[in-house]
């Protein structure tokens, strides 16, 4: 039976139990040091703390050291990572190869993103080279997903929700070739998000200041059942960067798509343990995102670029029927609170940011600001109006006791030797048991001290079980006090604690196939070879002509960045499929263009753009 893994972000130790706490089978969480999100590091005694936490729902703890490396960090890399894994870390995601010559521990490896497997033949390398599960590249549709799980036998992983990067992974040098700051080592200054304008080899300005290169936010949520189909075993949530109540609700969300999937089947099951109990109904539409889209799973006919706004843009709440002098009105069947941060796109096509100060069903005041007067006159009936920041939402996903997850526990109550034993079975198999002992009184009532004591067994509390069924086989009940029961209650599910740690099975490194070969002999720059040790594994495995990284060597006239997104596409300029200008953008679009075209912007960057219309491609230069 093939194991379903839901895979969620942590930014700290916070964020790690509440996945965990609202349905994740593992999370990936960054180091103190080399990892892809410089500002999400934690201590390795927080990532101790986190893998027992999730160890007792045997859930798996992965920790990211994968950036490139320099030659003067590979010592501080390989201590760390023997630290991580007497920690009780699962599993590393690396991208630098000279962790496959370091002498480390026997922790198993999956493959960063950063390393860009596009296809099979990187697939097969990465098995044979000993990684364990291998991250497949976003932009890559179902039929090349079943491809590449149909070539290997280790879980394929794939991402399923969060922010996009625009570029191919691990193949972007914009950052560090405008701003000194690496993508690759975990530095991204994400000149994707900025604002650019559009020029043609005649200096006219086609577009102006909108966010060219920007994407939608993934979401796809409607095809989780094809994606197994396809091959997919691990279904990853983008987000280290982002908030607990992010990740509670995102994590909820799935984790319900998943049950519903799983229930009865058996083909797949799930990889962890535990039940989760929501005190809310999760919406990814009240958490952060700029759209969504099922970016290219499908194909390439959908609309991926959000050029108009880099920020979040909410759940659409309804349609502007009345504006006033300090108010206005919406037709809506969702609950409006006070505080709640709305937005709209006024007739530009910017988006509008506000705040509710009261409201009154569906009649909004704002306070008296020369701001909010402005904005009022933006607004105009029939505009839609979004919602992006839910106060009575986030104030429950702010409380400790948004889920709970409880694993469910089978109790056998039988006598033995003068006393009774209690035995307690987890859902997954693991059992443990305690006796009760003493000289105890014949029960005067027997049917009410059976009760009685399994009543007191049942009381789980604030533990992570819930008893759902007891079964009891004593001859000649007695009458047992209640405080020792729940003592002996006690002792049972610290015993059930104690045997789930120790029965959590760590995956180890996997060894090198016989024929491990890595599948091109020249390796350009776009290989992110930053040291010498991840040079000779290569050179150990077939390459022939290794180029140094773009860190270690800034080079002129080259890609900086190689993308599905294509600025003509959504200017309307594709002849190949015929597409449309994105229907917001087309209002902004000035002039007919002459290639090569450029986008600049207000830093004084100037980027060539080139187009491969075959492949579908973008690439982009600095001009």
């Amino acid at each position: 039976m093939r194991k379903i893994e839901l895979l969620s972000p942590a930014k700290d130790i916070e964020c790690g139990m509440a996945a965990i706490n609202h349905g994740a089978d593992a999370i990936y969480i960054g180091a103190q040091k080399f990892g892809a999100r410089a500002a999400a590091g934690n201590s390795t005694s927080d990532i101790e703390k986190l893998a027992k936490y999730a160890h007792k729902y045997n859930a798996n703890v992965y920790v990211t050291v994968n950036t490139i490396l320099k030659d003067s960090e590979i010592e501080n890399a390989r201590r760390l990572i023997t630290e991580l894994y007497e920690a009780g870390a699962d599993a590393l995601i690396v991208q630098d190869y000279s962790i496959l010559k370091m002498d480390i521990p026997p922790i198993a490896l999956h493959s960063s993103t950063q390393i860009d497997t596009r296809d099979k033949e990187k697939a097969m390398f990465l098995e044979k080279a000993g990684f364990s599960q291998i991250v497949v590249a976003r932009e890559l549709p179902l039929d090349e997903i079943r491809e590449i799980h149909e070539s290997v036998n280790v879980p394929i992983e794939a991402f399923i929700h969060g922010a996009l990067c625009v570029s191919y992974s691990g193949q972007c040098y914009l950052s560090q070739a405008i701003a000194g700051r690496s993508a690759n080592r975990g530095e991204c200054s994400q000149p994707c998000r900025m604002a650019y304008t559009l020029t043609d080899a005649d200096g006219r300005t086609i577009i102006k200041d909108k966010y060219l290169l920007s994407l939608k936010d993934m979401d796809r949520s409607r095809s989780i059942k094809e994606m197994i189909e396809a091959g997919v075993s691990s279904f990853k949530i983008e987000g280290r960067l982002k908030s607990a109540s992010y990740v509670k609700n995102v994590t909820a969300y799935y984790r319900q798509i998943f049950d519903e999937i799983l229930e009865g089947n058996d083909t797949w099951s799930k990889s962890s343990a535990g039940k989760v109990y929501l005190n809310f109904t999760p919406d990814p539409s009240k958490s952060f995102r700029r759209g969504s889209t099922e970016y290219l799973l499908h194909g390439d006919k959908e609309n991926i670029a959000s050029p108009m706004t880099q920020k979040s843009t909410g759940e659409e709440l309804g349609i502007v029927t009345y504006i006033g002098r300090n108010h206005f009105e919406i037709k809506t069947d969702k609950q409006i609170n006070n505080g709640d941060g709305l937005c709209f796109f006024n007739e530009s096509g910017e988006l509008i940011g506000l705040r509710a100060n009261t409201v009154e069903v569906n009649k909004i005041f704002l306070d008296n600001s020369i701001e909010n007067i402005r904005t009022l006159r933006m607004l105009k009936k029939g505009m839609k109006v979004n919602r992006n920041s839910d106060r009575a939402f986030e104030k429950i996903l702010s409380q400790d006791n948004s889920a709970a997850r409880k694993i469910s526990v089978d109790v056998r109550i039988k006598d033995c030797n003068g006393g009774i034993t209690i035995e307690a079975e987890c859902e997954d198999g693991v059992k443990a048991e305690v006796r009760i002992t003493g000289d105890f009184e014949p029960a005067r009532n027997a049917q009410m001290a059976l009760d009685n004591l399994k009543a007191n067994i049942s009381k789980t509390g604030d533990t992570i079980y819930e008893v759902i069924g007891v079964d009891i086989d004593i001859n000649e009940p007695k009458f047992i006090p209640n405080s020792i029961i729940a003592e002996k209650r006690r002792e049972l599910t610290n015993a059930l604690d104690t045997a789930r740690t120790a029965s959590h099975k760590r995956d180890t490194r996997r060894a090198e196939m016989p024929g491990c070969a890595y599948p091109y002999a020249k390796i350009g720059y776009e290989g992110n070879v930053n040291n010498q040790l991840a040079k000779a594994f290569l050179e150990e495995h077939g390459a022939t002509d290794v180029e140094d990284s773009f860190e270690l060597k800034a080079r002129k006239n080259v890609p900086l960045m190689t993308c599905r997104h294509c600025i003509k596409r959504i200017a309307g300029l594709c002849a190949k499929n015929g597409y449309q200008a994105d229907y917001n953008l087309k209002h902004h679009i000035k002039a007919a263009a002459q290639e090569p075209l450029y986008i600049h912007n207000d830093t004084g960057t100037r980027l060539r753009l080139e187009f491969d219309c075959k492949k579908c491609e973008m690439t982009i230069y600095k001009d």
